[in-house]
């Protein structure tokens, strides 16, 4: 199992909410937003991608709830 940052690993400096393709990764089939510690994703970049998951629910890019 790899240990490093995704973004980091894919030389991601901003995480775009926009990018529905990669911030879909980081959910779990329920929806929710998965930890940093499950995904391996440094603090920063975690913050970065909570704000863009919510950002992306809100612009209904993305679904709040999956049934």
């Amino acid at each position: 199992m790899n240990n490093q940052c995704y973004f980091a690993q894919n030389n991601i400096k901003h995480i775009d909410y926009k990018d529905v393709k990669i911030i879909s990764k980081f959910i779990t089939p329920s929806g929710r937003m998965m930890s940093g510690r499950r995904t391996n994703v440094s603090a920063k970049m975690q913050r970065q991608l909570s704000a863009a998951i919510k950002r992306a629910r809100f612009m209904s890019l993305m679904p709040y709830i999956a049934r």
